[in-house]
């Protein structure tokens, strides 16, 4: 027995049953509906009751018009439908009463599907962004993906915020074009030893992470070290920096490996490699990101407001060199939202006498005798009365 399949059928039965369940399944709509016989029958049934069917007029036994006019109605649009079905879903049906019940059951399978098929369309989207040297749609999709869970979050009546996932194994690194992708990497870092003013032009906005050779990673941020500490860069100091780091006892880098990179190019844009290099990070993110909310979707177990929240959770990353992204190419990084007051704070009122409450009164200093010394005690501020 598929559980889904079932809260489809009941929740639909209970309204074959009482139409008047109608009016608590509101925020249930036909697309939420997996199968589009139930989906169509919804729709026919809502359109009955817009249209004011006289079967929700009725206090008693519901006329047998109520049933075979869903059935017409929702035939125009799909196939395969039949008033014996329709008195299947009924039989189908526990108990009427508990038709708000079950369409939880069809919400939450809905999200499922929904955070799947747009997580599915991002991870599409990267791809052919990093094949064509893009990241205009997978941004795009990406902000459609995060528009999506705070509507469902928004429909499930819970807060959309981000909040990490129990520990996983990481997941294996997403790479598209991988040999194009190295040798940028290695051009860029190649320019950054030779020109000792090369990395202010990217300092600002590129990272380690964004580098998809892990050896290339760690290199960068010695160039950064080096940088910071206002220290020269050239073949000797980053190996020299490289070995203070450990990389080289650990077999991360080799001298060999160092001398390659540094001796691989001549005179170079500094600018745009890092830009090349940030915009593969940019697609690799957003399929790594997609490939995680996937993954928690696919998870039956997971109750819809810990995934909504959980996937929130994994678009941080793409956000976080979005942002840069956006700086290196020179457009200004949108400024952060103030955080929505909880609905659970204490009322303006409550809190402002709290405030004055806790605040000390002020007290006169008690008077001292002649040629006798305050005490120190007695000098400080009196401790909040409880009369």
């Amino acid at each position: 027995m598929n559980p889904l399949l079932s809260a489809e059928q009941a929740v639909l039965g209970a309204v074959l049953l009482e139409p008047g369940q109608l009016a608590h399944l509101e925020w249930l709509a036909p697309d939420h509906f997996h199968r589009p016989v139930h989906r169509a029958l919804f729709t026919a049934l809502r359109k009955l009751r817009a249209d004011a069917h006289p079967a929700l007029t009725v206090e008693e036994v519901v006329p047998l018009s109520w049933v075979t006019d869903a059935v017409d109605e929702a035939g125009r649009h799909v196939r395969g439908l039949t008033a014996a079905y329709a008195h299947t879903l009924i039989q189908s049906c526990p108990r009427a009463a508990h038709a708000p019940v079950y369409g939880r059951m069809v919400l939450e399978g809905a999200i499922h599907r929904s955070i799947t098929r747009h997580a599915v369309r991002l991870h599409q989207a990267a791809r052919a962004d990093a094949l064509q040297g893009e990241v205009e749609q997978a941004l795009h999709y990406a902000d459609v993906l995060a528009g999506v869970l705070s509507d469902l979050a928004r429909r499930w009546g819970t807060e959309p915020r981000p909040v990490a996932p129990p520990a996983t194994a990481p997941a294996a690194p997403v790479s598209f074009r991988a040999d194009q992708v190295a040798e940028d990497e290695r051009f860029l870092l190649a320019v950054l030893a030779e020109q000792p003013r090369a990395m202010d032009q990217v300092v600002d906005w590129l990272r380690p992470g964004d580098f998809a050779d892990p050896a290339h990673g760690q290199l960068y941020r010695c160039l950064g070290a080096l940088h910071h500490r206002g220290e020269p860069i050239d073949r000797l100091t980053l190996l020299w920096e490289a070995q203070r780091r450990g990389l080289l006892a650990d077999s991360t880098l080799s001298g060999d490996q160092l001398t390659a990179i540094c001796e691989g190019m001549g005179p170079g844009d500094a600018a745009w490699f890092g830009e090349q290099v940030l915009r593969a990070s940019v697609t690799r993110t957003a399929a790594s990101s997609a490939r995680a909310i996937r993954a928690l979707a696919e998870n039956e177990a997971l109750a819809p407001g810990r995934l909504i929240n959980h996937a929130l959770h994994a678009l941080g990353p793409l956000d976080e060199v979005r942002i840069r992204w956006q700086t290196a190419n020179g457009h200004p990084a949108p400024s952060a939202r103030a955080p929505a007051p909880s609905s659970n704070a204490p009322p303006p009122a409550r809190v402002h006498a709290a405030l004055t409450r806790s605040t000390p009164r002020s007290a006169s200093p008690p008077s001292a005798r002649p040629g006798s010394a305050l005490n120190p005690a007695a000098a400080r501020s009196p401790s909040r009365g409880h009369g």
